[in-house]
């Protein structure tokens, strides 16, 4: 049997994330803007919540399509409010359109939102070595001036908590366990 990190074994679902997705570098535009979506409609519930309604807000925000997103109009936004297959909190909701088109705007600057995002760990991912759930921080130094930033820029539900899941989600940490499996895996790409 191989070892996993213990907050990842819950379900079948939970499992494949943490096997296939959480903590691999991810350099794709489009998908950083899902987690980047996702993970602000996290805040304050739990990761397994959001996973278990991934395909339904795929599906309700154009497959994270940003320059889609960024052109919601009121009528879109209330159409989300009422969709029961996603999280209807109508201040994430606005805050995703809007996050949109501050990251179209990063993309315009930066090149890509890779580009900005990877530069806070100079294009490479932190390796840490904890050995236990309780070591994993919510948050960094690193995460609050990531935060601090992306607030600065007018992006909204980006709170250092936040941004340090986003960094687990999408590999700008490795902050699988030493005795996971997934460890040395995500390490050597």
């Amino acid at each position: 049997m191989c070892e996993r990190c213990g907050w990842s074994t819950s379900n079948e679902r939970m499992i494949k994330y943490h096997d296939e997705e959480w903590g691999v570098p991810l350099h794709d535009d489009r998908k950083l803007f899902e987690f980047f979506v996702l993970e602000g409609f996290q805040a304050g519930l739990s990761w397994q919540i959001v996973l278990n309604k991934r395909e339904a807000f795929r599906e309700a925000f154009d497959q994270f399509d940003p320059e889609k997103v960024a052109k919601y109009d009121d009528a879109k936004i209330a159409a989300l409010g009422e969709n029961p297959a996603i999280i209807r909190n109508k201040a994430k909701i606005a805050a995703c359109v809007n996050n949109a088109q501050r990251f179209l705007e990063v993309q315009k600057e930066f090149g890509s939102f890779d580009h900005y995002i990877w530069k806070f760990t100079d294009y490479k991912p932190i390796v840490n070595r904890f050995t236990s759930l309780g070591e994993l921080p919510a948050k960094t130094p690193l995460s609050d001036a990531i935060s601090a930033d992306l607030k600065k820029r007018g992006f909204k539900f980006v709170g250092s908590t936040v941004i340090y899941a986003h960094m687990q989600a999408t590999g700008m940490v490795n902050d699988h366990l030493v005795t996971c499996f997934r460890h040395p895996q995500v390490i050597s790409g």
